[in-house]
């Protein structure tokens, strides 16, 4: 059984399971064509809405042999852009993951001995190293991530032309570009272009090798690690944050490089199911607060254990330790950086969780109260990583969605998830 054999079979017409997912009658048509696959997020309302666990959704999303006519209407609209979901962009993703980490384990012995006999240069020009922070204070304060990309891109093109007339060593200017670069991923990121996200970061961290910048390089990792993650390919993830861990162990330990990569490892970990693993990375990131972290080091690396009690409490949740999660998740949200109208994405997280909580235990109460909540903010933010622990938080549904008001609050959440 095909897609469109599922969908007339539970009784929907190509226009009514493309209202249920919020998307154009022509993008399920062109699901069924086989042309492009619904992106990370839509796949999980698309088996949602058709039953199905994701094994067999990808056995339904197999390009047909032979075309209905509904799936002859799809193709004959314009195909669009190549998505998140789109196989050739899924293998060029893939050639870029391996890429990044067979580089960070390959080139450490050469890069060491460089460090030896000429020194490894940190910073970047004055200019450039003012703008690139000022621009990672703006993304952090930005409730919609997505209007910094202008700014961004301009730099970027100013850096280029720099990179270009520079006559001295280009190992400043790079670890300046490979910086903006992680800073262009995290927007992409935040915007569910997972593409772009993983371009931005495989390059950010090939020019940081290249300024033999260790630091630099591993928060490129991890940011990679996080686009796994969010596709639930967790030892995919745990690979890239293996190499991340080794390239933080030469870098500058008075840097909190390495209690990051920890604190992600927690949550590669947690959602493999290992509890241990996950408890000694969080004990191991918990121990940055004994370092006199750096106040300004242009940015790129903002990791001070202020957000550890929201991280344990996530990695709780998803290893189903819900009364540890949910005491640890209401003391963060006590937080003055989480009160209202502070941090939309930190305190639409930390909701998302308390209302995945409630779903687990069945307490509609606690789902829309919370999930309500949510939703808002991720919506006044238009913020994709607000979003996609909402669509986690839609997973957790199951039964519940027989209550009218889970299922409006599902209808909410899958609209938050379509381009």
């Amino acid at each position: 059984m095909g897609l469109a054999e599922r969908r007339r079979s539970l009784g929907y017409s190509q226009e009514k399971l493309a209202e249920l997912l919020g998307v154009d009658r022509t993008t399920v048509g062109r699901w069924e064509s086989g042309k492009v696959t619904p992106q990370p997020l839509q796949r999980r309302a698309l088996a949602t809405v058709l039953e199905a666990g994701f094994q067999e959704l990808d056995v339904l999303l197999a390009p047909p042999s032979r075309a209905t006519g509904e799936e002859t209407a799809g193709r004959s609209h314009a195909t669009a852009p190549p998505s998140a979901g789109d196989p050739d962009e899924m293998i060029r993703r893939e050639f870029l993951r391996i890429l990044t980490v067979s580089g960070a384990l390959t080139a450490l012995p050469a890069l060491e001995a460089e460090a030896l006999t000429e020194g490894v240069l940190r910073g970047a020009p004055a200019d450039f190293a003012r703008m690139n922070s000022h621009l990672w204070q703006v993304y952090r304060l930005a409730r919609s991530k997505g209007s910094v990309y202008p700014v961004i891109r301009d730099q970027l093109t100013t850096l280029n032309e720099a990179l270009a007339n520079h006559s001295g060593s280009p190992q400043p200017l790079l670890h300046a570009a490979s910086e903006l670069f992680q800073l262009a991923g995290e927007v992409a990121f935040d915007g569910n272009r997972y593409s772009d996200a993983v371009g931005s970061y495989s390059l950010a961290a090939s020019i940081s090798r290249d300024a033999g910048a260790y630091d630099l390089w591993a928060c490129a990792l991890v940011r990679h690690a996080y686009v796994d993650m969010a596709e639930q390919r967790f030892h995919q993830a745990a690979q890239m944050l293996a190499a991340a861990e080794r390239l933080a162990g030469r870098g500058d330990s008075a840097l909190a490089t390495r209690h990051w990569v920890a604190s992600v490892q927690a949550e590669a970990y947690a959602g493999l199911g290992d509890l241990m693993a996950c408890e000694r990375a969080m004990d191991l990131a918990e121990d940055v607060r004994d370092l006199d972290v750096p106040g300004d080091h242009g940015g790129w690396l903002r990791f001070d254990g202020a957000r550890l009690a929201e991280e344990r409490g996530s990695r709780y949740v998803r290893l189903g330790r819900l009364d540890l999660a949910e005491h640890v998740l209401r003391d963060a949200l006590e937080q003055s950086a989480l009160a209202s109208g502070q941090s939309y994405r930190r305190r639409g997280a930390v909701l998302a969780d308390l209302a995945a909580i409630g779903a687990k235990r069945r307490d509609v109460e606690q789902v829309v109260a919370y999930g309500g909540e949510a939703i808002s903010l991720a919506r006044a933010s238009a913020s994709g990583y607000v979003a996609r622990r909402l669509r986690a938080l839609y997973d957790e549904f199951g039964p519940l969605s027989r209550d009218p008001r889970v299922a409006e609050l599902g209808a909410e959440i899958a609209a938050l998830s379509t381009p």
